[in-house]
């Protein structure tokens, strides 16, 4: 009798366990994974007037961050193009093409944009330089953690340097590419100091806000790299010269596929870069 009461209490107590692990074990797993931002994205080039782009920045840092994200969009990063001093590139999420939408049409029809686009489109000589993109795979979207945004009016930092390249084609990417892309030439970019954090290609979808144009019939595949500051980058750059492997396996296929030389972005975070303020620890470790 004492025994089998052994055995029960047991078995109870096990079963209990087991339950309770259950049903923890998911939220464990699920609070362990990076956010992937986001499955529509815009890459924003905008041509600005000489000498406005940091009045662009301290507005837009100021008034139109929590503005655009308390609508449903995330506001990824923005950016100095080191080469271009007029111009100011920045990157949106969107869940989807519809929310898009709805987004858009909340913010730009809302107070906040009628009280400052005047100021705003006065530093712009052309803001309809935009690539629409989803990630080329579930998982080679941006990974956003769980990092504050700088505050407003925060202190100026160095957040690093984030390099976006642009590979033109003449029909949409192939599954092949993307293939080559990740058993190839990413390997390759991390054995010589550098490592890529996103990857997309042309979300081929009706612009869904015909209000703000798009750039139409394109076909691209677009990654990002970030560095610690241009000191790894150049290091980066003279092993990727030197590297047997980029000459051999890489180039070639390049010239095969691409139309047209790819188009090379050297980006610096503003202050309030939510993507410079989650990664720019990690940057030179990946």
């Amino acid at each position: 009798m004492r025994f089998r009461l052994h055995l029960s209490l047991g078995f109870a107590i096990t079963t209990f366990l087991s339950t309770v692990y259950s049903e923890q074990a998911p939220a464990i797993q699920e609070t362990s994974k990076p956010q992937m931002c986001c499955p529509i994205v815009e890459l924003r080039q905008y041509t600005l007037h000489p000498g406005k782009r940091d009045v662009l920045i301290e507005l837009f840092d100021r008034e139109f961050v929590e503005t655009q994200e308390a609508v449903g969009m995330s506001i990824i990063g923005q950016f100095r193009d080191l080469d271009k001093p007029d111009r100011f590139v920045w990157l949106r999420g969107f869940p989807d093409m519809p929310s898009r939408a709805r987004s858009l049409e909340e913010f730009y029809g809302g107070p906040v944009w009628k009280t400052h686009s005047k100021v705003a489109n006065a530093t712009m000589i052309d803001a309809y330089n935009v690539l629409l993109l989803r990630p080329a795979r579930a998982a080679s979207g941006f990974s956003i953690t769980n990092s504050p945004r700088p505050q407003i009016g925060g202190k100026e930092v160095d957040g690093g340097l984030v390099i976006a390249t642009i590979y033109y084609f003449s029909a949409p990417v192939s599954q092949d590419f993307i293939e080559f892309f990740e058993r190839t030439l990413k390997p390759i970019t991390k054995r010589n100091g550098a490592g890529v954090d996103a990857y997309f290609v042309t979300e081929s979808s009706r612009n869904t806000f015909p209000k703000l144009p798009v750039r139409e019939g394109e076909y691209v595949f677009v990654w990002f790299m970030r560095f610690a500051g241009q000191p790894s980058y150049e290091r980066y750059r003279e092993a990727l010269a030197l590297s047997e492997a980029w000459r051999t396996k890489v180039e070639p296929v390049l010239a095969r596929h691409l139309k047209g030389a790819p188009e090379v972005l050297k980006l610096s975070p503003t202050a309030r870069s939510l993507w410079r303020s989650a990664n720019s620890a990690q940057a030179d470790n990946k």
